[in-house]
């Protein structure tokens, strides 16, 4: 009488861990559809905000700091699909290949545009112009990116989705490129300053 009593009392407590990790693994899964949704529609504005600006600058490093914003819109797109198919393993793994394998297409485009127009730039010797909307996107960036990628790095772990990982890394990367953007068009506008004190 014992051993069955305790035996039905184990089987509900195994229930309700059972329905507890599922309930905890969904609402993971809404953080990270939420996060991704934040994802493109942040990245989607910045990469539009960064071409225009960085076209009309003639500033390759802000033309390509958009364009990584729409890798980042791709990456997003392809894991927020990934996470709404469901809990089929076999079905997750595929997505988080296609995810990585998206991504790198990306970036083979985006370091074959550089390349180009860092070469077009240095054989017309044509320099770019300071952009004040370029320096703000870059400051923004700098604060929201590092935050977004430790969301997603929690996700990822709660999730163990090494495609979630990869997307954070691509975010923290973003903040790297944001420095690196900040950086030059400040020595842009100090450098344009210069000249008109100059004269």
């Amino acid at each position: 009488m014992t051993e069955g009593l305790q035996s039905r009392v184990a089987q509900r407590v195994d229930s309700g861990m059972g329905e507890s990790t599922v309930l905890d693994r969904a609402a993971v899964v809404s953080r990270g559809r939420r996060l991704e949704c934040f994802t493109i529609f942040w990245n989607g504005v910045e990469g539009l905000v960064a071409v225009i600006a960085g076209l009309i600058a003639g500033s390759i490093s802000l033309v390509g700091f958009g364009l990584d914003s729409f890798i980042e819109v791709t990456s997003g797109s392809v894991l927020l699909w990934r996470m709404s198919v469901g809990a089929d393993v076999h079905e997750r793994e595929r997505n988080e290949k296609r995810a990585l394998s998206a991504v790198g297409a990306c970036f083979l485009a985006l370091a074959a545009y550089i390349a180009y127009e860092s070469v077009s730039d240095l054989w017309s010797k044509r320099a770019p112009e300071r952009s004040v909307a370029g320096i703000v996107l870059a400051c923004v960036s700098l604060v929201v990116m590092p935050l977004l990628s430790r969301a997603k790095r929690n996700v990822g772990r709660a999730l163990g989705s090494a495609a979630m990982h990869a997307d954070a890394k691509q975010t923290e990367f973003c903040t790297y490129l944001s420095a690196i953007l900040l950086a030059g068009l400040r020595k842009i506008t100090v450098g344009v300053s210069d000249g008109a004190s100059a004269r």
